[in-house]
Protein backbone atom coordinates (compact mmCIF):
# COMPACT_ATOMS: atom_id res chain seq x y z
CA UNK A 1 0.00 0.00 0.00
CA UNK A 2 1.37 3.01 -0.71
CA UNK A 3 0.67 6.86 0.54
CA UNK A 4 -0.33 9.62 -1.72
CA UNK A 5 1.23 13.18 -1.24
CA UNK A 6 -1.32 14.76 -2.63
CA UNK A 7 -4.88 14.79 -1.20
CA UNK A 8 -6.95 14.29 -3.98
CA UNK A 9 -10.29 13.46 -2.52
CA UNK A 10 -12.51 16.20 -0.55
CA UNK A 11 -15.47 15.63 1.31
CA UNK A 12 -18.13 17.60 2.58
CA UNK A 13 -22.14 16.36 4.33
CA UNK A 14 -24.93 17.88 2.65
CA UNK A 15 -28.60 17.49 3.10
CA UNK A 16 -30.36 15.35 1.07
CA UNK A 17 -34.56 14.61 1.30
CA UNK A 18 -33.87 15.63 4.96
CA UNK A 19 -31.15 12.99 5.65
CA UNK A 20 -27.43 13.72 5.88
CA UNK A 21 -25.02 12.32 3.48
CA UNK A 22 -21.43 12.06 2.95
CA UNK A 23 -20.01 13.53 -1.26
CA UNK A 24 -16.46 12.91 -1.97
CA UNK A 25 -15.22 14.72 -4.83
CA UNK A 26 -12.48 14.26 -7.20
CA UNK A 27 -10.16 16.84 -7.20
CA UNK A 28 -7.89 15.14 -9.44
CA UNK A 29 -6.86 14.81 -12.90
CA UNK A 30 -7.11 10.95 -12.80
CA UNK A 31 -10.29 8.49 -11.82
CA UNK A 32 -10.19 6.71 -8.67
CA UNK A 33 -10.94 3.15 -8.71
CA UNK A 34 -12.75 0.81 -5.41
CA UNK A 35 -13.16 4.28 -3.22
CA UNK A 36 -13.40 2.86 -0.06
CA UNK A 37 -14.03 4.30 3.60
CA UNK A 38 -13.09 2.33 6.74
CA UNK A 39 -15.97 1.81 9.41
CA UNK A 40 -16.14 4.91 11.34
CA UNK A 41 -16.66 3.98 15.32
CA UNK A 42 -18.46 6.51 17.28
CA UNK A 43 -17.15 7.41 20.77
CA UNK A 44 -20.20 6.43 23.32
CA UNK A 45 -21.45 9.79 24.64
CA UNK A 46 -23.32 7.56 27.62
CA UNK A 47 -20.93 6.88 29.39
CA UNK A 48 -18.47 8.87 31.26
CA UNK A 49 -14.84 8.55 29.77
CA UNK A 50 -16.14 7.19 26.67
CA UNK A 51 -16.53 3.28 27.38
CA UNK A 52 -16.84 0.95 23.98
CA UNK A 53 -18.03 2.12 20.88
CA UNK A 54 -21.96 1.59 20.72
CA UNK A 55 -22.57 2.86 17.17
CA UNK A 56 -20.34 2.75 13.70
CA UNK A 57 -21.04 3.65 10.25
CA UNK A 58 -20.21 2.03 6.98
CA UNK A 59 -20.15 3.47 4.25
CA UNK A 60 -20.70 1.38 0.27
CA UNK A 61 -17.73 1.25 -1.78
CA UNK A 62 -17.80 2.96 -5.28
CA UNK A 63 -16.58 1.42 -8.16
CA UNK A 64 -14.92 4.51 -9.26
CA UNK A 65 -14.85 8.40 -9.54
CA UNK A 66 -14.48 9.93 -12.55
CA UNK A 67 -11.68 13.56 -12.25
CA UNK A 68 -13.64 16.75 -11.15
CA UNK A 69 -16.97 14.52 -10.41
CA UNK A 70 -18.75 13.79 -6.85
CA UNK A 71 -20.75 11.01 -5.65
CA UNK A 72 -22.95 10.72 -2.94
CA UNK A 73 -21.95 8.00 -0.84
CA UNK A 74 -24.53 5.23 0.53
CA UNK A 75 -24.04 4.30 4.58
CA UNK A 76 -25.49 2.53 7.16
CA UNK A 77 -25.62 3.58 11.05
CA UNK A 78 -25.03 0.50 13.24
CA UNK A 79 -26.12 0.40 16.91
CA UNK A 80 -25.27 -2.34 19.17
CA UNK A 81 -24.57 -4.72 16.59
CA UNK A 82 -28.17 -3.96 14.32
CA UNK A 83 -28.58 -1.52 11.26
CA UNK A 84 -30.44 1.49 13.08
CA UNK A 85 -33.68 3.02 11.42
CA UNK A 86 -33.37 5.69 8.91
CA UNK A 87 -33.66 8.47 12.19
CA UNK A 88 -30.72 7.34 13.69
CA UNK A 89 -28.39 8.41 11.10
CA UNK A 90 -25.25 9.67 12.98
CA UNK A 91 -23.78 10.96 10.34
CA UNK A 92 -24.20 14.23 11.71
CA UNK A 93 -21.51 13.92 14.41
CA UNK A 94 -18.52 13.87 11.58
CA UNK A 95 -19.66 17.14 10.90
CA UNK A 96 -17.10 19.96 11.21
CA UNK A 97 -17.33 22.29 14.02
CA UNK A 98 -15.43 25.37 14.20
CA UNK A 99 -13.07 25.76 17.34
CA UNK A 100 -14.00 21.44 18.33
CA UNK A 101 -11.53 18.93 18.33
CA UNK A 102 -11.96 16.21 15.16
CA UNK A 103 -12.41 13.46 16.54
CA UNK A 104 -12.66 11.27 14.06
CA UNK A 105 -11.41 10.38 10.34
CA UNK A 106 -11.75 9.19 7.59
CA UNK A 107 -9.75 6.52 5.63
CA UNK A 108 -9.85 6.41 2.33
CA UNK A 109 -8.48 3.97 0.23
CA UNK A 110 -8.58 3.92 -3.48
CA UNK A 111 -6.82 2.16 -6.68
CA UNK A 112 -4.69 5.05 -9.19
CA UNK A 113 -4.98 4.27 -13.26
CA UNK A 114 -1.75 1.99 -12.44
CA UNK A 115 -3.95 -0.26 -9.74
CA UNK A 116 -1.85 0.95 -7.33
CA UNK A 117 -2.99 0.98 -3.77
CA UNK A 118 -3.43 5.05 -2.50
CA UNK A 119 -5.19 6.09 0.81
CA UNK A 120 -6.07 9.55 2.65
CA UNK A 121 -6.94 10.01 6.35
CA UNK A 122 -9.40 12.98 6.59
CA UNK A 123 -10.03 14.31 9.99
CA UNK A 124 -13.60 14.90 10.50
CA UNK A 125 -15.98 15.32 13.64
CA UNK A 126 -16.93 17.07 16.29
Amino acid sequence: MSSNMEKPLRHKLVDVDSAVRLELSNESGQPLKCVEILTVFLKDLQTPGGGPSQVHIRFDQVDSIRPKESVLLNHKTWINGSVAESGANMLERLRLVAGEIKPYVLDISWQDPEGKTRFQRIPVGH
